[in-house]
């Protein structure tokens, strides 16, 4: 990855800290989008320990804000000359329902329309960059989930862990559209599973749901082992050429029926560019 320039998301703890750190020692510039000034520093600050002669940079922004999101991708695309990669990580599972400043339910303008919103303001300048690659963090508890495009924002029934679900399976079916619309320009997207990975997900939305995350994640996974896809699809020569698939455990593998469905794919994207405002 030597002179590569790396934007990620959720950076600041869990799988996406150990990604940038490993994509950093690989010689790639790392720039991070975070919500939290200091926690972000503390990152950079690590990151160029590992690489010192490296211009890591953060930007603030909270990409639960459709505005924050495009202002940031802005930015970003405005300041960098190129970007050879985009990890869309940042994501989370919240106890209650609660909508954005945009009225959207949070689990879904996190985990999908964050995704959505800033590859939208990125895909020129990774256009231009190709050889390119956008990896997105997805998961398999979109197994057994569907979406209902008339209630995509949960306003009948939400259930935390099936507004999570349908979160990541969004993820994927995005994935399947942004590949299919990038064809024949050299940029790739490709969606993951990292497993079962002790991280703060869900940790600090209410007292009880979090407490039982935290004791859930004595049984999963090191962030490290949930890393590991995320930095195979960043930097694999194997994955080069390959787009628009689903991965586990660094190999391919077949998501659910509902995750393969073009129909619903194309659905969502026209969805999510109405909720966007693009």
């Amino acid at each position: 990855m030597p002179g590569k320039i790396v934007v990620i998301t959720g950076a600041t703890s869990g799988i996406g800290r150990i990604a940038a750190e490993r994509l950093a020692a690989q010689g790639a510039r790392i720039i991070i989008v975070a919500r939290d000034q200091s926690r972000a520093e503390r990152i950079v600050a690590r990151l160029r320990e590992i690489a010192p002669n490296i211009a890591h940079r953060a930007h603030i922004a909270n990409l639960l804000s459709r505005a924050e999101t495009k202002l940031v991708g802005d930015r970003i695309a405005a300041e960098e000359p190129r970007i050879d990669l985009l990890i869309n990580n940042a994501g989370s599972v919240f106890a209650t329902r609660a909508v954005t400043v945009d009225g959207l339910e949070r689990i879904f303008a996190l985990n999908h329309m964050a995704y959505f919103v800033l590859t939208h303001r990125l895909r020129q300048r990774l256009i231009t960059s190709a050889p390119a690659r956008i990896v997105n963090t997805a998961s398999a508890a979109h197994q057994g989930q569907y979406l209902d495009f008339n209630d995509l924002q949960m306003e009948k029934h939400f259930r935390p862990w099936t507004a999570y679900g349908r979160s990541k399976l969004a993820n994927i079916l995005f994935t399947r559209e942004l590949a299919r619309g990038l064809a024949e320009t050299g940029v790739t997207a490709n969606c993951l599973h990292p497993g079962f990975v002790s991280t703060g997900l869900g940790q600090r939305d209410s007292v009880i749901f979090g407490t039982m995350m935290r004791l859930s994640m004595l049984f999963a996974a090191k962030p490290e082992q949930g890393a590991r896809t995320i930095i195979h699809l960043a930097a694999s020569p194997d994955v080069a050429s390959t787009t628009g698939s689903y991965f586990v455990d660094c190999h391919e593998a077949i998501p659910s029926r509902n995750a393969r469905d073009d129909g619903a794919a194309r659905r969502l994207w026209d969805e999510s560019v109405q909720l966007a405002r693009l």
